[in-house]
């Protein structure tokens, strides 16, 4: 499988920053990469974007949702020498994130680079250096311009609300693994424009009618919540759990049979097991202890569907992530099995 095509759009994807509820600059993208395949894009009115692909069978509808949010900050404060106050959107894990590179987005359009820094930020002046808790009242925002106070923050436009993005920092290495933050769910996304571009490429049509759905909420509980009336089926494509008693490896496909809220649909769950023997996938089935997805989520918002999920191994989900290109060749394979009906 020649992933060449998976890592351009997983580049393009990455170098957008898209944390939770921060369509504006990942839109254009999605539209863009559709664009270059032949698709159009809708949106409904949570911004959640839709490619629908007509299927040989039009008397049912699917969907594939892969999240297109990360997690991030945002501006809730600035402290009197000029650092900005945070609060996390998503699972974010304060200690993973010092001294990484931000950016922040403000509404008047500008950007503004700095890091994630302690407050007692140095074993040299700081007694506690090593010790000090990192939360959201001790890690602030150093910003990469000659502020002493609030009001030269203030004055480059920075206001309480605004977004902050973080440094994806990818890596690939020759041994086949990727390393990067928002591998959570942007590489499933990739896996997602990848199977629209194999299928345009070869003639192939979807089994049903197939929407391919991209929310941005889903690191705060409710990117899939909303689903178009004609969708019976929602698939979340998200990273695999890897820990205590799973199966799964950065090298599989896993297929989860229960998050932490609720088991996935029955029925749905066992044709994509055999969807991955018939396609000869390394794959295992996990339950995932502290996860949900879009699917889950789906279901929770009473929508009247099956739903199911599936992913690559990702080793440190909401750090920096790893993956194996293994792992997505998989992927891949059992989302076109899926989607194909072979």
């Amino acid at each position: 499988m020649d992933l060449t095509y998976w890592m351009d759009v997983l580049k393009r994807l990455l170098e957008t920053p898209s944390p939770t509820g921060y369509y504006v600059k990942m839109k254009p993208v999605i539209e863009e990469l559709a664009a270059e395949l032949g698709y159009i894009v809708t949106y409904d009115n949570r911004d959640t974007a839709y490619i629908t692909v007509p299927g040989k069978d039009p008397s049912k509808t699917v969907c594939v949702g892969c999240h297109a949010d990360t997690i991030g900050l945002m501006v809730r404060g600035i402290n009197a020498d000029g650092t900005i106050r945070t609060r996390p959107l998503g699972g974010l894990v304060y200690p993973n994130v010092e001294g990484e590179n931000v950016t922040v987005h403000t509404r008047g359009g500008k950007t503004y680079s700095g890091m994630l820094v302690c407050a007692h930020h140095s074993p040299h002046a700081f007694e506690d250096a090593r010790t000090m808790e990192r939360n959201e009242n001790t890690v602030f925002v150093l910003l990469d311009e000659p502020v002493r106070k609030p009001e030269d923050v203030r004055a480059l436009g920075i206001l309480n609300g605004d977004y902050i993005s973080i440094d994806p920092r990818l890596t690939v290495t020759e041994s086949g693994y990727l390393k990067s933050r928002f591998l959570d769910d942007k590489a499933a996304m990739a896996c997602s424009f990848y199977a629209l571009k194999h299928m345009k490429e070869n003639g192939l049509t979807p089994q049903y009618n197939t929407v391919f759905a991209f929310p941005f909420y889903e690191e705060i509980g409710f990117g899939g919540i909303v689903v178009p009336p004609e969708i019976s089926e929602y698939v979340a494509i998200d990273i695999a759990v890897l820990g205590p008693d799973a199966e799964g490896s950065e090298e599989k496909v896993s297929i989860c049979a229960k998050d932490a809220s609720m088991p996935y649909d029955y029925d749905l769950t066992g044709r994509l097991i055999d969807a991955a023997q018939r396609s000869g996938c390394d794959y295992a089935v996990d339950l995932y202890f502290r996860y949900g997805s879009d699917a889950s989520q789906a279901i929770k918002g009473g929508n009247n569907v099956r739903a199911a999920t599936f992913g690559m191994g990702v080793y440190s989900s909401h750090g920096v992530e790893r993956a194996h290109r293994t792992g997505i060749e998989n992927t891949v394979r059992l989302l076109l099995a899926y989607v194909l009906g072979v």
